[in-house]
């Protein structure tokens, strides 16, 4: 289940609401072009302005368009123990396949704290786990030693790992690689994630080049090595680009010149400032994702 490309999907916005129709347009290519799961309600999908009724919109919208051909894994992690139970627990009641769980966020806890909060997740969920380390959003680093405790439990399958230190992922998969699943967090850092012995990507870029970065894997698990180092160098500066401003601020932004409607990123977010608009375009032209 948590092998391969897994887009983090954008939450589409019209005006303030949800737009369900654009998202679904979104989640249907995204399958057609090859996409293993889907990942909504994300750091990419603006989960924490979204209320409880527009998660459950949005997680409802993507289990009905995959159709239990790939998984829906949801966004259900926050920095309170109780209320990531409750969500984990309402989005198995909407289908989905399995709960993506952040490391709380403000609360600064320490390693054992965070070993308490995901076995206490783990404890109560119905759902398996993909675990969520991105320390610059959180403020702490879910470290490997920690993780080899976790990775024990029967519902922890995965760890997303955005430290962005290839150190720290190594010896993760040294550590837990037999017991969990360890995917790519960084989009920059993928082929070398997988070359370290990672399985996947839990991607925001992939919602804009979902086939090229699908192409990648495919060339490395064959053992083509060298195109996929070619491919990967070819994509580095527009998944840099992507990134140029707070995601999901350009990844958006693309979207929407690519003709999906996604809208504005909403408050305290703001859209892409004019300068970085026109070198995102400039970028994406080289592409060809949109014409000149």
């Amino acid at each position: 289940m948590f092998e391969g490309l897994f887009p983090a999907l954008v939450t589409p916005f019209e005006g303030d609401r949800v737009n369900t129709a654009a998202l679904k347009r979104l989640v249907q290519d995204l399958i057609n072009k090859g996409a293993d799961g889907l990942v909504p309600l994300g750091t990419t999908g603006e989960a924490p302005t979204l209320s409880a009724a527009e998660r459950d919109q949005v997680v409802a919208a993507c289990v009905e368009v995959a159709g239990g051909r790939l998984p829906v894994i949801a966004g259900t992690g926050t920095n309170d123990t109780r209320a990531t139970i409750e969500r984990t627990r309402r989005a198995a009641e909407l289908g989905a396949a399995a709960a993506l769980v952040i490391c709380p966020y403000y609360n600064k806890p320490t390693q054992e704290g965070l070993y308490r909060h995901f076995m206490a997740v783990a404890d109560a969920s119905p759902l398996p786990l993909v675990l969520y380390n991105i320390p610059g959003r959180t403020s702490v680093n879910l470290l490997p030693a920690t993780l080899e405790r976790l990775c024990a439990h029967e519902r922890i399958a995965a760890i997303k790992e955005a430290s962005g230190n290839l150190d720290q992922i190594s010896e993760t998969v040294l550590r837990c690689g037999e017991h969990m699943t360890v995917l790519a967090g960084d989009d920059s850092l993928i082929l070398p994630t997988l070359a370290v012995g990672g399985r996947g990507a839990i991607s925001a870029a992939a919602c804009v080049i979902p086939a090229e970065l699908k192409q990648v894997m495919k060339y490395f698990f064959t053992g083509q090595v060298l195109d996929a180092a070619q491919l990967h160098l070819r994509l580095w500066p527009l998944l840099k680009m992507l990134f140029i401003e707070t995601n999901p601020i350009a990844v958006k932004e693309a979207l929407n010149r690519m003709g999906y409607s996604v809208g504005d990123v909403r408050l305290p977010l703001a859209p892409l400032q004019e300068s970085n608009q026109a070198a995102l375009v400039q970028e994406m032209q080289r592409h060809g994702l949109i014409r000149e």
